[in-house]
């Protein structure tokens, strides 16, 4: 009778299938690389050009182009397996590829007239402070990753995993960063890519682990060597490492959603006072931008009336107001505290 154990338990043809395919040395290895470079290079060109132009679906395609995914659970299996050499071999094709992509995404920075930060990208915005969240989107995505490679039956999931798990695009916004000036911006978007990876890895590790792939990669003559306990402690250490810097990352986007939420108010208050309508309020770093919809004034869009409204209020944490008027002839204010 066939037990839950049973079906999700890996066999020797599972663990060939997944020792090649996540193995890029293993079969024609010159073909395997050269495909992996070439995928690797043009994923970042289209996740760097997707980030400078803020199109969302030009970065998913360049996510579902990411080879990166393979040499991440390619780790995750060398643990596995114990085979130390593919560990290393892993994490110098992940280490190499990283800094490819970071390149590529520099030198597409110097070709732009105006920097590329979180001020003025949202693609960015949304790189730059991870939180605790997106450790949890990770593992949940890494899970799903792993059960699909161990399974054949559901390897469809693949490109979803690889839209729901970002590797490439934060990569190339570390580029876009540096070239700008804004290395904080730059460690942020590292700090969201070694997010991903790690979990990728421990939970890789963890989902191989419990299939059986130990006990079906050794059936199948393949070569198995001593796993051992503080290897295991390792990976799920490099986890918890994470805590501390997403925990940060989250306090700094529940500031900045409080702010928002404080500002609107007072944004919404000051529109109505000249008659315009409040049409977008949002916060890039400690800019707080607002966009509002009405006729042209002759004189300034009274922006330092603004700027001491929100001082008044109490709304703290804003060192610049950048206020937008359409309609009847487009026109920006700026007060700085």
């Amino acid at each position: 009778m066939t037990t839950w154990a049973d079906v999700f338990r890996a066999n020797g043809a599972d663990a060939t299938r997944i020792v090649d395919r996540l193995f890029l040395d293993r079969g024609d290895r010159r073909r395997n690389y050269s495909s992996f470079t070439i995928l690797l290079v043009l994923s970042g060109v289209i996740a760097t050009a997707g980030v400078v132009a803020t199109s969302t679906a030009t970065v998913i395609g360049a996510m579902i182009v990411a080879p990166l995914m393979t040499p991440i659970l390619g780790t995750a299996l060398a643990i596995v397996l114990a085979d130390h050499r593919q560990v290393l071999r892993n994490v110098a094709v992940v280490s190499a590829a990283s800094l490819a992509v970071v390149v590529v995404g520099y030198l597409i920075g110097l070709l732009m007239q105006l920097p590329v930060t979180a001020a003025t990208n949202s693609e960015v915005a949304g790189r730059v402070t991870p939180g605790l969240i997106d450790l949890l989107a990770a593992i949940a995505t890494g899970l799903v990753g792993a059960f699909a490679v161990a399974r054949s039956d559901i390897s469809d999931t693949l490109p979803g995993v690889a839209i729901a798990i970002s590797l490439v695009p934060p990569l190339a916004v570390v580029g876009l960063t540096l070239e700008s000036g804004a290395p904080d911006e730059a460690v942020g978007a590292l700090l969201l890519f070694g997010t991903n990876v790690a979990a990728i890895i421990a939970t890789g590790t963890g989902v191989l682990l419990a299939v059986g792939l130990r006990g079906a990669a050794q059936g199948a003559g393949l070569r198995v060597g001593e796993l051992r306990g503080r290897t295991l402690l390792v990976v799920a250490a490099s986890l918890l490492l994470l805590v501390g810097p997403l925990s940060a990352g989250s306090a700094t986007v529940l500031r900045q959603q409080t702010l928002l939420a404080q500002s609107k108010t007072v944004a919404r208050d000051w529109a109505d006072a000249r008659g315009w309508e409040l049409s977008d309020v949002y916060v890039r770093g400690t800019t707080l931008h607002v966009v509002a919809l009405g006729l042209k004034p002759d004189n300034r869009l009274g922006v330092d009336d603004l700027r001491d409204e929100l001082d008044e209020a109490g709304v703290g944490g804003v060192d610049e107001v950048e206020v937008t008027l359409v309609l009847g002839g487009s026109r920006t204010a700026t007060a700085v505290a």
